[in-house]
Parts: structure tokens; sequence; C-alpha cells
């Protein structure tokens, strides 16, 4: 005889889910913006990297979609303190959109329409770290999350995940972007709660 009462099938333990300190699950997808959401047709979009040289490398959107795409399926942690897991998007990895461009810069300024910026070391948008997503859950990605694309870093706190991306800027010297020139941590590494400069 069984030492379960027959029924008993057991209950999800939430502290099996590991986040990062100070965080909360949540099941949907808050919006959080710094300012009014830029509506960009995909026939006007485009995605430029620019070296610390000067030199450009342009993509339409059709170039975007033509490139191999990938499924990342990554937790999000945003700095707000909510969490969601297993998010599913399809994108293109930095790592196939700056194969060719030559550089020996340590850091990258992205752009976004609507005039938002953030800044991150070069090394976090390399070796499968990174993408440019166009996708979320099966279906285009919708304009208050980003799309027509948006940058993905899951590592990081998501506003590093810039929305709206049109362009990375590669440089010698760190130059902070939006939200790290108003206080928040130039790096923002959510397991290290990484949220304000200091900490």
């Amino acid at each position: 005889m069984g030492i379960v009462s027959p029924g008993f099938h057991g209950r999800r333990r939430e502290s099996a889910v590991e986040l990062p300190p100070g965080q909360y699950l949540t099941e949907d997808f808050p919006v959080l913006s710094a300012g009014p959401t830029p509506r960009v047709r995909v026939e006007e979009w485009e995605f430029t990297v620019t070296t610390e040289t000067g030199h450009r490398h342009r993509w339409t959107w059709q170039d975007l979609l033509d490139l191999p795409s990938e499924t990342p399926r990554v937790d999000i942690h945003c700095v707000t303190k909510w969490s969601k897991l297993g998010t599913d998007w399809q994108g293109v990895s930095l790592d196939v959109l700056l194969a060719d461009v030559e550089t020996t810069a340590d850091f990258a300024l992205v752009h976004s329409y609507g005039g938002y910026t953030t800044n991150l070391p070069l090394e976090d948008l390399l070796d499968g770290q990174a993408w440019i997503v166009h996708r979320y859950g099966g279906e285009e990605l919708a304009p208050e999350h980003g799309g027509p694309a948006r940058l993905l870093v899951p590592h990081l706190y998501f506003w590093k995940s810039a929305k709206w991306v049109r362009g990375i800027d590669l440089l010698t010297e760190n130059e902070p972007g939006f939200w790290e020139t108003a206080g928040y941590h130039d790096y923002g590494d959510p397991w290290r709660e990484q949220r304000y400069q200091g900490d």
C-alpha cells in the first residue's frame, strides 16, 4: 500500500523555478516603454551596423528575412522585477549579421526608431547570446513589444533588448545609452541585481 492518498498528485512548487534575485514570475507580457510606440513599416525598415571607422553595413527587411533564422526559447527578466519563462522568438543571430564586419571595437551602442539607445559590450552580442527578432510566439512581433524587429539579449535585464531596433554603432569606448545616463546600471546582469549604478 502506498503512503500517498489516492487522488493526491502533489503540487508544483514555484520555489523549484530558479529566478534571479528579487524577481517574480508573470504569465503576462507587460509593456513598458520610454516613449510613444513608433509605427515602422517593413518597407521602410532597415538595420545598419556602423564600425568605429565609419564603414556602414545595411540590411533591408527582406535581407533580414532571407538570412538563416533561429528560434530561441529563453527566459526574460525586466528591471521592474518581473520574469517570464520559456518565451519563444524567431530571428537572426548577431553572429550572422556581424560575420563579415571587420572591427576592433569592444563596445556597441544600439539605436532604435524613436530615438532610444542602450549600450553593451560587443562580446555580449556574440557567441549565440543575441538576436534581431521579428516573431514572438509564432506571430509577427507586435509594435508594443518592439515590432517589426527588436534586439533580444536575454542574459541581461530586458531594457538592453532594445525595441524597434534600427542599428548598432561599434565603438572603441563605452557610450551610455538612454537609461544608463538616467542612473541605470551600465551592464544590467539580473543574476547580480545590477539595476542601478553602484549595484
